[in-house]
């Protein structure tokens, strides 16, 4: 697993306790983290949604430089899937 990875996964695992339904974080050529009721893990599992982002772009997002709208906007961050289950997690993680 990647140093990005596990970054990842100690930033979100808290914030992700409790979400109500399932996402995939893809962070291109890291590899990708899943989020569920359980917290964060590193893995590649079936998922409501799916966002995939550069390094710096997820990076942005989590520490509050990048604003996840204007991300998806301007075609730095993908999502694939619910667009609903995308907005609770936005909702979660600000």
């Amino acid at each position: 697993m990647s140093k990005v990875i596990e970054g990842a996964v100690a930033a979100l695992d808290e914030k992700a306790k409790g979400f109500d339904g399932t996402a995939k974080f893809v962070i291109e050529g890291e590899g990708a983290v899943y989020i569920d009721e359980n917290g964060a893990r590193a893995g590649d599992d079936e998922a409501e949604v799916t966002l995939t982002a550069s390094r710096e772009t997820f990076e942005g997002l989590l520490s509050g430089d990048v604003n996840p709208t204007t991300a998806f906007m301007t075609g730095k961050l993908r999502v694939d899937g619910s667009m609903g289950a995308a907005m609770k997690l936005g909702a979660l993680l600000s």
